[in-house]
């Protein structure tokens, strides 16, 4: 397998760790090059451990959940860039908007993968998506010679929510995780603001790889990642 130019986009800082550490580690030994953009720390909402200690301010919060996401995308290989927009609610302005254009400028991606269109408990989430589809819409343009710098169109592929069946999400494609998984692991242990979430994510690996077995007949895989292709894909034969 061979790696691709990759962006994942997050509404908070550490969303990338629990739903595509595994696809980014990937990437990574494949020798395809992979950015994460944070387009918040989740510093007001999803950042219930740093909370919990006596006169935290929210300055000290963004910083440590900065150097929690850096120390994750170190792991799985990735570059990290943070918006820094605010969260609950997060808003995507045009200012917001141009930075995350021109990250899809500059990377060129082939693969984008960020939130479901919908999330009945999470606002932020939605946000995000939109904001990556329109980024994404803007920096392709409409296929033909255009007064503003156009790249490639990508692939857009979703990644699986905290409740898929309340989020309209269906798996398309499963990643098998199973070489990668101790490095999704570390980058989940990295994101101490939300330990409470590290067992869910590696008990839900566990159930995606079981899909994933099914579905191939591979019994060696033993972990997984679930993701929802939105672009359709185009092959010679089927």
């Amino acid at each position: 397998m061979s790696g691709v130019r990759m962006l994942v986009v997050g509404a908070h800082s550490a969303d990338f760790v629990w739903r595509a550490a595994g696809a980014l580690a990937n990437n990574h030994a494949a020798g395809g090059s992979s950015v994460v953009v944070a387009l918040s720390f989740g510093e007001r909402g999803e950042s219930g451990e740093l909370w919990k200690v006596p006169g935290q301010t929210e300055a000290r919060v963004k910083d440590a959940r900065r150097a929690e996401a850096q120390q994750a995308a170190d792991i799985v290989g990735a570059e990290l860039v943070c918006l820094d927009l605010g969260d609950y609610p997060l808003v995507v302005d045009d200012t917001g908007l141009e930075g995350l254009l021109r990250v899809v400028r500059d990377l060129r991606p082939e693969v984008v993968i960020t939130h479901p269109a919908a999330d009945p408990f999470n606002p932020d989430h939605p946000v995000a998506y939109q904001a990556t589809c329109r980024a994404r819409l803007l920096s392709s343009g409409a296929g033909v010679a255009s007064a503003f710098e156009t790249v490639p169109p990508s692939q857009l592929f979703v990644f699986e929510p905290h409740q898929p069946e309340l989020s309209g999400f269906v798996p398309t494609t499963f990643v098998d995780i199973t070489d990668s998984f101790e490095r999704k692991r570390q980058a989940m242990e990295a994101m101490a603001a939300q330990k409470y979430l590290q067992q869910y994510y590696a008990e839900r690996a566990g159930h995606r790889g079981n899909h994933a077995r099914k579905v191939t007949g591979n019994s060696e895989i033993r972990y997984a990642e679930a993701f929802q292709r939105v672009t359709p894909q185009v092959v010679s034969g089927l």
